[in-house]
């Protein structure tokens, strides 16, 4: 599955979601002077390109490890990953689409790994054709 996956995602719209999340449970948003510039520039770097969905995962997750924010980068490109499967899911069953977005999510933050994500890549493929 070759597509813009994160064309849909300025770095100013995972900065606002950042921000939110940061405001839902009262904790400072701001950036981090080690990473936030560098994974701004993976991203918009990316941005535009044309990918293989596990591409973009990894790009999500590599900008997480980055730190970009005080708080809540995982739960910021896990937002960004969930959502942009969205259209996926819905050729899924109701079983294989909460499974497949929960190992994206679990996979950006880093609480799955490699084998995982590719497991759930071949079954994606497979309930896809």
């Amino acid at each position: 599955m070759i597509n813009a996956w994160l064309g849909d995602w300025p770095w100013e719209t995972v900065t606002a979601i950042n921000l939110a999340l940061c405001k839902e449970k009262n904790a400072a948003h701001k950036p981090t002077s080690d990473g936030y510039e560098q994974a701004r520039k993976l991203w918009e770097d990316s941005r535009h390109s044309r990918m293989a969905l596990r591409q973009a995962l990894e790009i999500c997750r590599r900008c997480h490890k980055l730190s970009p924010f005080c708080f809540y980068n995982g739960n910021t490109f896990a937002a960004v990953g969930r959502t942009m499967v969205q259209d996926i899911l819905l050729k899924l069953s109701a079983v294989h689409a909460h499974a497949f977005r929960s190992v994206v999510g679990h996979y950006i933050a880093g609480t799955v790994g490699d084998e995982e994500l590719e497991k759930a890549l071949a079954e994606l493929e497979r309930h896809t054709k």
